[in-house]
């Protein structure tokens, strides 16, 4: 009797042992079918679920860093999504070993018209700083945002201090040269760049001016040649590039070339101007250098009250 219920509880408890991996199997199997289904999680962005299957940080494209951007800030409720700039891309996913392209590209290689690329920034980026964009230089020569910005890295170099300059000088090659002079802003050092002076996404102001005018521009650092003034020396209250050449100069101060060279291109040298220096008498002074400005030392506006012919001369 005693060996008897020790058969039927064996029973049951291979029974029981059965049963439960029959159980077991049927829920892998259910999840199996739910995964099947459900789309793939996100990562990063709404909905980058489908992207980042292929695309994450071991392929040939990656594209996790936007997540260190303000593109990946999804508390905010303007952030895009991968679709909002690359469109829907379902032929991509589909595609066999995915050799058809997104709808929207933006490489160097990209089918994509140059205007069809940027309206997918405009889309979010307009107003403000940009609001001058669709009259600027960089727009009428089909210049694409991509071109100067890096969207899915951390660090973008057109953003940053240190490496701004050499996004610009991709294009503007002869600048390159004139940062390289003895006389120049720091821009090598980062202290003075390229959007401290120009917009590059156009402005109302002549060579895309960050103010309505050169001087207005100069006048943001160089406050002390403002004026107003009691004597105004127009080509200073005109355009500060007259005489100086913001980017780089071998002469001194900026200045388009030395003195007394450069005042020569507009004062005539029928007086002392273009005299030949002397050891005595009242031309001894142009033996020094011949600069203009051992006499004339307020050259962008006098306020000498002493008497007329001191103002008038720029001299103190």
């Amino acid at each position: 009797m005693l060996s008897n219920v020790k058969v039927i509880r064996s029973w049951l408890l291979v029974i029981t042992l059965i049963s439960g991996i029959a159980l077991l199997s049927q829920h892998a199997l259910a999840e199996d079918d739910l995964d099947d289904d459900d789309p793939p999680p996100d990562y990063v962005l709404r909905g980058d679920g489908k992207c980042t299957v292929c695309h994450d940080e071991n392929s040939d494209r990656p594209v996790l860093g936007i997540g260190k951007t303000k593109h990946g800030t999804v508390a905010d409720h303007r952030t895009p999504t991968c679709t909002s700039c690359h469109g829907e891309g379902n032929s991509h996913v589909d595609s066999p070993d995915k050799a058809l392209m997104p709808e929207r590209t933006f490489g160097k290689n990209s089918l994509n018209p140059v205007e069809e690329r940027n309206a997918a920034c405009l889309a979010c980026h307009q107003g403000g700083k940009r609001m001058h964009w669709a009259g600027s230089l960089h727009a009428n020569r089909d210049t694409a945002c991509t071109a100067c910005h890096q969207i899915h890295t951390e660090q973008d170099k057109v953003r940053n201090r240190i490496t701004q300059a050499e996004v610009c000088f991709n294009c503007h090659k002869e600048l390159r040269t004139l940062i390289n002079r003895p006389s120049r802003h720091p821009i090598r050092e980062g202290k003075v760049i390229c959007s401290d002076c120009h917009n590059p996404h156009g402005s109302a102001g002549p060579s895309n001016m960050v103010r309505d005018s050169v001087n207005d521009t100069c006048f943001t650092c160089h406050m002390e040649k403002r004026g107003p003034f009691v004597y105004n020396h127009p080509p200073a209250q005109e355009n500060c590039a007259i005489c100086h050449n913001p980017h780089g100069t071998t002469a001194p101060n900026l200045l388009r070339s030395r003195s007394p060279f450069l005042c020569q291109e507009c004062h005539e040298p029928n007086t002392h101007q273009g005299s030949s220096g002397t050891l005595t008498g009242s031309y001894a002074r142009n033996t020094l250098a011949r600069g203009c400005l051992n006499c004339h030392t307020q050259v962008h506006g006098s306020n000498n009250h002493e008497n007329v012919r001191n103002e008038s001369m720029f001299q103190r």
